[in-house]
Order: C-alpha cells, then sequence, then structure tokens
C-alpha cells in the first residue's frame, strides 16, 4: 500500500500535503528526518503525526524509534489522542500488510487476536496498563500528561513504586520519539526534553539502540525554523476550508472591569433561540459558577469544565451529552446526524481546562480577554472545521487594568493585536501577525530552572528515598515558576484514612501504603489552596473529629482530625500538599468538585486494576498484593484484621495459582530475554551480559528461609522461584534475593567475560527489582547464606558500580538495559511452560 492509501485506512482522510511532506522527511535518510519542531495551524490534525511515525516505523523501521509518547498539557481534560489511537489500532487488525510489517518487529509475533500496537495511557482511571512495558521491541504509543510523562522520565514517576520508575524513564527515555503538542503551554517541560535530549545526544556515550528524540509541536511556535506548511498546503481546498474559517470577531469593553460574569451570561443568553453549540470561556472558576448557575437558571443544557474536577469526572465528561455536542463526529464526518437529544442550544463554560488538548468545536464563542496564546487556543475551538459562515467570537474587556498583575501588559497587547484583525479572527488572520508581536503578548514566561547533569545523577537515585540534599522535586522542573501562579491543593478520598489512623500503627505504614498503592489522577482533584482551606474549614465544622492525611512532596503522612482545618493558623500549611479524607466526611459534589458544604464523597481507588482485600484468594488471579498490614483491633482479645492491597501487574500478566520451580522460571527469563533481543540492537557484548545475569538472576531464592516463605517445605529437594497464591509466613528479616544472587555469580574467567562484563552483569542482577540506584538499604544487607563482613563488603561495591555503569552507558541507557531483563523476567513470570503439579 502506499502511504496515501495507509493513511487514508487508518485516520478515514486522505493526507494533506504536510503530513505527506512529513512522512517523506522521517523516512529520508538524514540524521534530522525528525524535526525538532512543527508548526501547524489548529484543525489540521496535528494529532495525525501519530499515524505519520506508525506508518515510517511499518516500512522503515531503522529510523523510527519503536516508542512514541504524546505528551499533553497537564489542564488536558480527556486524553482524546487515546482514542483516535484505538480507532487506529482497529484499523490495523484488518489491514493485513501493514499489521505484518509491525509484528514483526515484535520479539514474539503477536497471534491474530492481538495486535501489534500496543497502548497505554499514563492518566485517568487506568493510568497503566503496562503494554508498552511488556515487549521493548513491541511498537508502542504511550499517551500522558506533562506531569505523568515528565516525573517517570526524570526517575520521579508520579502514581508508581520506587521499584518501577528506573524501567518507566528507561523505556520512554531510550528508543522513544516524545511529542508534546502544545508545547507553548508548557515552556518549561519543552525546555526539559530537549535539555535530556542534547544530553543524550553530546553528552553520553554512544550506543547501539536509538536515544530520545523530540518534536515541539505547537500552532504558536515562537521559532522560525520548524516543519510548517507550504504553497502545496495553502492550495488544498479542505486546508484552505480550515484556516480562513469564519470567525467574525467582535470587541466589547466591559462596564465593570472585574466583574465579567453579568456581560458573559447576556451575551450567552442572546443565542438561547439558535440551536447551537455555545462555548463561553472565563478566566475563573468563581465566574465559571456564577456563569453555569445563571444558565441552569434560566433551564438551559449546561455543562461546565474546570481544571479542578476530580480526575474521574473529567474522564468522564466524553459520555455527557451537552459535552458530546462539542466533540466531532467519527471520522470528522460532518454527515452524521445529531441524536435527538443532544438537538437544540446547548452550553461548554469553561476555564483554561478547556484551551487545550480538547478536540472541541463549537459555533459561537463567548469569552473574557486573556494572553495571545490563551486566546489562540480560545478561538482554536470554535468552527474549527470551517464549515460554518456565521460563527461569531464575543470578546470582553477591561477598561480599567490592574498594573501589578503581570499579565496586564500582554493582555492589553493581545487586545492591541485583536483590533488590528478587524473582525476577522481565522487560523490565517492570526498566523499573519507579526510574530514578534505575537510574543510580546505571551503570557511571562516562567522561570525556567536549568536541569544540571547533578540534578539527573540525583534523581537517578531511586532507592534513596525521603530527602536528599541537592535532590528536589521535579515539578518546579516541568513547570517552571510562575509569580502569578496560586497555590495550589490536592485533595482525595479513600477508606484508608478511618481504617488506618489509628496511633496503634507505626506512622511509616501510611506512607508505604501510598508508595505501593498510589494516588492515582482519576483520584485527585487540584483547587488553588486559598479556595481548598475554605472548603475544608466547612468540612471540619461538620466533623471536626473525623481523620484526614496530609501527604507532602516526599510522600510522608501526617494525620489531623479536621478541627485541624479550621485554625486559621493551619491555613498556610495545605499549600503544595495533598489532602486524603475519608469519605464519610462528604466534600464532594457531582461533577467532582470540592464543596464544603457536600455530605458526598466516594473512593474510587478501586478499579478493575487494583482492590482492597481482607482474602487474597478472593481477589481476582491477575492482581498481585502489593502491601498488606494487620490493621490491630480496637478490642484487645480480638484477632487483628489483615488487609491486602492489589494492582495488576501487567495487561495478560496473571500470576499462577500454582508453584512454579526454579529451574523452569529461570528457563523461561532466558528464553523470553533471548526473543526480546533478537528483535532488538544492543550489540554482542551486552547480549552476552544480559543472558548471563537471565540466567543467575534469581540464583539468591535457594535459601531455606526464602523457601520456606513461599510456602516450599521440600527444599532443598526442589527449588521454588514462584509460590502462587498461597504462601509460607513472612520473613522478620527484609532478604533480598537479589542481593543473595550476587553472592552466587561466577568469577570473569569462569564465564568467559571481561572484568567490565561482568560488572553489567552483578548490577543487572541486582537492580532487576528496581533496586541497587545505587545502594540495598541497610537492612536489606543481609544473606543468611553468608557472613555479616561479607555482605557488609558485597554491598559497599554496589553503589560504586552503579556510577561507573551510568558514565559508561548513560543514566536512561543503564535504566533501559536493566528493563530488558525485567520485561523478559515479567513475562516469565506470568506466562509459566509448566506449573508444579505438572511437573510431578
Amino acid at each position: 500500500m502506499t502511504f496515501d492509501e495507509t493513511f487514508k485506512a487508518l485516520t478515514g482522510n486522505l493526507p494533506f500535503p504536510w503530513q505527506r511532506a512529513l512522512y517523506d522527511r522521517f523516512v529520508a535518510d538524514r540524521s534530522d528526518n525528525i524535526p525538532a519542531c512543527c508548526n501547524l495551524p489548529t484543525g489540521l490534525g496535528k494529532t495525525s503525526i501519530v499515524a505519520i511515525w506508525l506508518i515510517a516505523l511499518a516500512n522503515h523501521p531503522q529510523r523510527m524509534p519503536r516508542r512514541l509518547v504524546y505528551v499533553v498539557n497537564r489542564r488536558t481534560v480527556v486524553d482524546q489522542t487515546t482514542k483516535e489511537v484505538e480507532e487506529y489500532r482497529r484499523v490495523l487488525q484488518q489491514e493485513s500488510e501493514i499489521r505484518m510489517q509491525l509484528s514483526a518487529l515484535c520479539s514474539v509475533c503477536p497471534q491474530a487476536a492481538e495486535s501489534p500496537l500496543a497502548i497505554s495511557t499514563l492518566r485517568g482511571q487506568f493510568a497503566d496498563n503496562g503494554e508498552w512495558a511488556e515487549d521493548p521491541a513491541r511498537p508502542a504509543i504511550i499517551c500522558g500528561t506533562v506531569d505523568m510523562i515528565g516525573s517517570r522520565l526524570l526517575f520521579s514517576g508520579y502514581g508508581i513504586g520506587k521499584g518501577k520508575r528506573p524501567l518507566h524513564a528507561g523505556f520512554l527515555g531510550q528508543d522513544a520519539l516524545l511529542i508534546h503538542d502544545e508545547a507553548h503551554l508548557e515552556p518549561a517541560f519543552q525546555k526539559l526534553i530537549e535539555t535530556i535530549e542534547t544530553q543524550q545526544r553530546n553528552h553520553e556515550p554512544a550506543v547501539l539502540w536509538p536515544k530520545l528524540r523530540t518534536i515541539e509541536l505547537t500552532a504558536t511556535s515562537k521559532s522560525e525554523n520548524s516543519f510548517r506548511l507550504d504553497d502545496k498546503d495553502y492550495a488544498n481546498e479542505i486546508v484552505a476550508q480550515r484556516i480562513n474559517a469564519t470567525k467574525q470577531l467582535h470587541l466589547h469593553a466591559l462596564s465593570e472591569s472585574k466583574k465579567p460574569a453579568k456581560e458573559l451570561i447576556e451575551k450567552a443568553l442572546s443565542f438561547q433561540a439558535s440551536g447551537r453549540a455555545i462555548l463561553v470561556f472565563a478566566q475563573s472558576v468563581e465566574t465559571v459558577l456564577e456563569i453555569q448557575a445563571a444558565l441552569e437558571k434560566a433551564k438551559l443544557p449546561v455543562q461546565s469544565l474546570t481544571g479542578t474536577m476530580r480526575g474521574k469526572e473529567r474522564d468522564e465528561l466524553v459520555q455527557n451529552t451537552t459535552f458530546g455536542r462539542f466533540l466531532p463526529p467519527p471520522r470528522d464526518d460532518a454527515t452524521t446526524p445529531p441524536d435527538d437529544a443532544t438537538t437544540g442550544t446547548v452550553y461548554l463554560v469553561c476555564t483554561s481546562a478547556g484551551e487545550v488538548g480538547v478536540n472541541i468545536s463549537a459555533d459561537h464563542l463567548v469569552c473574557d480577554l486573556t494572553t495571545f496564546e490563551s486566546m489562540a487556543q480560545r478561538l482554536g475551538r470554535v468552527n474549527r472545521f470551517g464549515k460554518r459562515h456565521d460563527c461569531e467570537v464575543h470578546v470582553y474587556h477591561p477598561t480599567e487594568w490592574d498594573d501589578k498583575n503581570p499579565l496586564t501588559i500582554p493582555r492589553q497587547r493581545t487586545l492591541e493585536l485583536l483590533r488590528e484583525l478587524k473582525g476577522n479572527a481565522s487560523p490565517k488572520a492570526l498566523g499573519e501577525l507579526p510574530i514578534e508581536a505575537r510574543n510580546a503578548a505571551f503570557a511571562p514566561a516562567p522561570v525556567i530552572l536549568p536541569a544540571t547533569n547533578m540534578l539527573f545523577d540525583a534523581w537517578a537515585l531511586t532507592t534513596i528515598t525521603g530527602r536528599l540534599p541537592g535532590r528536589p522535586a521535579v515539578e518546579v522542573y516541568l513547570h517552571g515558576l510562575t509569580e502569578y501562579e496560586l497555590p495550589e491543593t490536592h485533595v482525595a478520598w479513600r477508606e484508608d484514612v478511618q481504617l488506618l489512623s489509628s496511633e496503634k500503627l507505626d506512622e511509616r505504614v501510611r506512607s508505604e501504603l501510598l508508595l505501593a498503592y498510589p494516588l492515582l489522577p482519576h483520584e485527585l482533584l487540584r483547587e488553588p489552596s486559598y479556595r481548598a482551606i475554605k472548603h475544608l474549614d466547612a468540612i471540619g465544622k461538620r466533623h471536626p473529629d473525623h481523620h484526614a492525611w496530609l501527604v507532602n512532596d516526599d510522600g510522608e503522612v501526617t494525620v489531623v482530625t479536621l478541627d485541624y482545618f479550621t485554625d486559621k493558623d493551619h491555613k498556610d500549611r495545605i499549600n503544595g500538599t495533598t489532602v486524603l479524607l475519608d469519605p464519610r466526611s462528604g466534600g464532594l459534589n457531582s461533577a467532582g468538585m470540592l464543596v464544603g458544604a457536600s455530605d458526598a464523597a466516594d473512593d474510587v481507588s478501586k478499579t478493575d486494576d487494583r482492590c482492597r482485600s481482607r482474602d487474597m484468594e478472593s481477589a481476582p488471579p491477575e492482581l498481585h498484593e502489593v502491601y498488606s498490614l494487620a490493621i490491630p483491633p480496637s478490642d484487645e482479645d480480638a484477632d487483628s484484621v489483615v488487609l491486602y492491597w492489589c494492582v495488576r501487574r501487567n495487561t495478560g500478566e496473571i500470576r499462577s495459582k500454582k508453584p512454579v520451580l526454579l529451574e523452569v522460571h529461570v528457563s523461561d527469563v532466558e528464553r523470553r530475554l533471548s526473543e526480546i533481543l533478537s528483535a532488538l540492537s544492543v550489540g554482542p557484548s551486552i547480549e552476552q551480559c544480559l543472558k548471563i545475569a537471565a540466567k543467575y538472576h534469581d540464583h539468591g531464592k535457594k535459601r531455606r528461609n526464602f523457601q520456606t516463605m513461599l510456602g516450599n517445605r521440600n527444599a532443598p529437594r526442589v527449588w521454588w522461584a514462584k509460590s502462587g497464591r498461597k504462601a509460607g509466613p513472612r520473613l522478620d528479616e527484609k532478604y533480598r534475593h537479589e542481593f543473595g544472587s550476587l553472592h552466587e555469580l561466577p568469577s570473569a574467567a569462569e564465564l568467559g567475560l571481561t572484568d567490565d562484563e561482568r560488572e553489567l552483569v552483578l548490577h543487572l542482577i541486582a537492580a532487576h527489582h528496581g533496586r541497587a540506584r545505587p545502594h540495598f538499604p541497610a537492612e536489606e544487607v543481609f544473606d543468611p547464606a553468608a557472613t555479616p563482613k561479607t555482605d557488609a563488603g558485597l554491598a559497599s561495591t554496589v553503589p560504586q558500580r552503579f556510577g561507573r555503569l551510568q558514565r559508561k552507558y548513560g543514566r536512561w541507557g543503564l535504566a533501559y538495559l536493566e528493563s530488558l531483563l525485567r520485561a523478559a523476567d515479567w513475562s516469565a513470570s506470568a506466562n509459566p511452560t509448566q506449573e508444579l503439579e505438572e511437573i510431578q
């Protein structure tokens, strides 16, 4: 199939000239085949770059990274990219040629019912289905927010345990193409990924596998040197229709500069008989709620959209009938008739959360004035496809300005630019405004702190928990520092707060639980702290004796009662923290927003991929335990209750209910690793090291006490690798079989390796469950088959080895090599070739 034929099959449309040109560049034999920046107007299918990459990978796999990472701004409501990509995967199953090409890249050819394309969304309810990490050779698309992807790149993944952080960093930071959509809205993150790419290219050693590549994707680029439309695009009928889309711009002076709601409401209501989809933007949540209340009072269909909504409710918006009126029909087919339930005038009222990352299109727009980059995004959400000729845009601007507000000057400059448009707010007219004037009307750029070599090294030390001098939290490096952004507080609800607030519990257990069973985006909402404390005060006055947890950036938990929030001296202590509430305390409204007067709230931490159980036998077999705890009884004569928290490790990874022999598991890991390596290029020396590491990685399980914990009463006659669902008593000491395995590795001469190669093998073994970066904690420096002296000597070599190897292979390169062995280990654990009953 030609590119045009394949593109149409995947997307439902023939390619625009720019899409064909980008494909030709992707497959060209040149070092800059992947452009650093794509400057493309809104409405021209920027996300189709995913399809272009997929076709290029199928036809020229040596020129494209295996994984595409699509990053959207943190304010995005629904990651529609995932939905679009899922449609690509559905089509792939029907297009045999490209399916076969992609299947050939996988380490194990997918069966007929399986797709060669893995898809994961690092946000929402299903924060990570794990598909992308199961087979490092399998083409994969990972969609996520700046926070989710950025934190993982910096070995600090939000919402994942510390053991998985190197794996995520390795697979996202190597053999990956990272596309940063609407990059101008997150300049700090854009600078960060450029720094990582430059660091890898210029300051880390050459390796055989591809390193990280990045594309800045934007409709409002400040750069003249970028991939952009050419004359062939402007001559295209559909492109011309979209870039010349009618958007009749009307500017109105506010009668009260600080109170825009009244006039925004009046203009919005003037469209109530139009039968159209009306989009309303306002800068503040308070204004949005005031407008929504007025429209509801007029009994008009209205949906609000703010960044303060809980993730669960944001993700469910796509199923909302009113919101659906603003979404494009499948395959962008404008002839699809609307449902009867969605006819008539409808309203969507948004803060900046609706400006980016959501493929919505309204018939008319009413809004207040903001800075130019935000105005461009708002204008891009109306008559997006140029199919209306009566589209109106009404912008209300102040007449009195706050000289102390850092946004005042850029807003004034934006107003001047809007006046220059002479009533024509089409994408073409916006693009013809002088680039210097546009740049000057942007919001002040945040202070971007430089990410240095020392910081990258510090973040890579994932086995050192808690505060570490010289290792700041990563958030400021993802978003920068701005003087006009207010402190924020995250809020979530869990039944664990009621269950685990007893003073009898060790204070560490709550932090350990949140590390093993973390808060996910769909559980969290965020509020400016000054608003959050008002709602928490109201909740505290109703339930002063209920408990809450205050969680700081390091995951440390402080238990308080809700009367804590009624004390004015504590109002600033929630800044930048997460407040975890008991659902019995309420505080959540039906739209997923924090409301102090609400008695309702629910715990949404339990999903098909996660659960809390009192009996592991009743937990779904595809879930495995990540944390367990004996809850002290309130009655001294009663028994403790043991709770288990379980998660799905990876998609398709169902842990066997039967034990697996050590020799079987090791053989399975060796076989699976060989399959992975046959589909990748890491070089013969590294390949040999990985295979030897696979052979010896679990030898430390040959310890009587470890076998007793697995439930094996026949050791040393037979050794088990996996216990199945039933295990024996837990060990008092924190023995790590990876540490014991280091004692078991033969000398370099016996292995046929150089000393340097054996060093890599030792590290791969030590790190195959996420440790040894750079050390084993003191309580884990223990092997029952060794002496304290030899244990201490061995432990002292681990951090030194880690430092040498990280310099040799690079930060993300070493993590990538570790993750190849881990992927093979995971896959073998999920699919043992034999279980104990079959062997006996």
